[in-house]
């Protein structure tokens, strides 16, 4: 078993006495682990480059680097001395407990207004604290450092893959590095994929009915289905809240219970619709189509359009027993032959609404608007109390 003695870059100071096991890259992961940073490469008292663990031997004494050229221990003492007089010393940074090693001059000449470039360009000035190999002590993470500190070498964004490029934004302008900040917002915003607003097309969303567990509420709040074909397709009980179902073709789908409310079905076909217990509250289907629809549920669970906007739509022939249209809008709308039974229009805007044929029997039109509206034909006579303006 061989043993070798470990020290850091450039120092003779805190050396690690470990055992010389495996490959040579299992030397240097060990190296990490002991010295608190990530080695690289290793070197001989001399400045040699190991590249093959059989060169080493028993006892040796190694140097262990990031990366960085071989920097001779003998001459720290003579960099610490003359460290404020020239630009070119080298020195080592202990940020978040890993170590950096670097050159005064980088710090200093890319970014001279920064952070960094005050702290270094002077010895002393801003009373940095050192650990106890000379490092300097910086409590920021190591991780987002280290582009940073590239950056500052050569001038290039170079980020490796897993690190957030949020995170080395915030440690750049920490360090008031505002070029680099400015280019890294950039690189952000183009990272992120511009949002997709197409229309989702049936086979699509048929693709997501069937990977929906039955027992799961499916939701599709606020999607986009403008101009889609979902007719015939089983509806039931999902969350249409908010979406766009504009000129969606709808016909002889069983919309029973779903959840229709603030919707947009502007010139939508829904003709022969299953929608049983649908709720529509303040929704939007102007210029829909929505003949032969069954709004009536034996169950008793009655339909809900109460504020809807159903300005022009066609609903002849449909069932709507109980249906709640309360304050909604439904001027120029055709309702010929619909069953309006029970149904709630107080505070409907019924103006020019043909209504001929329906029956209306027990239907409240308290305070509805039926300036206009056709009540020929009916099934039923209105009522003097049923409506009052």
């Amino acid at each position: 078993m061989r043993r070798v003695t470990l020290f850091v870059n450039g120092t003779s100071k805190n050396g690690k006495v470990v055992a010389v096991y495996g490959t040579l890259s299992d030397l240097l992961t060990l190296a990490s682990n002991k010295l608190g940073l990530r080695a690289c490469n290793l070197y001989n008292g001399k400045g040699g480059l190991i590249d093959d663990i059989a060169l080493i031997r028993d006892d040796d004494v190694l140097y262990v680097s990031e990366g960085d050229a071989f920097i001779d221990p003998h001459s720290e003492g003579k960099m610490s001395d003359d460290i404020s007089g020239s630009h070119t010393d080298w020195l080592t940074l202990n940020i978040g407990g890993r170590l950096f090693t670097t050159t005064r001059s980088t710090l200093v000449s890319k970014e001279p207004d920064s952070m960094l470039a005050h702290m270094f360009r002077e010895k002393d000035v801003w009373g940095n604290k050192q650990d106890e190999r000379g490092a300097f002590l910086i409590d920021r993470s190591p991780e987002y450092f280290e582009p940073i500190l590239n950056y500052l070498r050569h001038g290039q964004i170079i980020i490796n893959d897993g690190i957030n490029l949020l995170g080395v934004l915030e440690e750049a302008r920490f360090f008031g590095i505002e070029q680099l900040a400015e280019q890294l917002e950039v690189a952000i915003k183009n990272s992120h994929p511009p949002e997709d607003h197409s229309p989702l097309s049936r086979k699509e969303f048929v693709r997501f009915l069937l990977a929906t567990p039955t027992k799961s509420e499916l939701r599709c709040q606020g999607l986009n289905f403008s101009g889609a074909d979902l007719s015939r397709l089983d509806l039931r009980y999902i969350n249409f809240k908010m979406a766009n179902l504009s000129r969606c073709n709808l016909t002889y789908a069983n919309l029973c219970c779903s959840n229709l409310e603030r919707a947009d079905l502007s010139g939508a076909n829904l003709d022969g619709a299953n929608l049983q217990g649908v709720k529509m509250l303040c929704s939007n289907a102007e210029g829909a189509s929505l003949k032969g629809c069954n709004f009536e549920d034996p169950s008793g669970l009655k339909a809900n359009l109460e504020g809807a906007n159903l300005k022009g739509v066609d609903m002849e022939g449909s069932q709507m027993t109980g249906i709640n249209l309360r304050v909604a809008t439904l001027k120029n709308a055709k309702l010929k032959n619909c069953n309006l039974r029970g149904a709630t229009l107080a505070g409907t805007d019924l103006e020019n609404c043909d209504l001929s044929g329906c029956d209306l029997q027990e239907a409240n039109l308290r305070g509805s608007n039926v300036k206009g509206a056709i009540f020929e034909e009916m099934l039923t006579p209105l009522h003097m109390s049923q409506s009052v303006r």
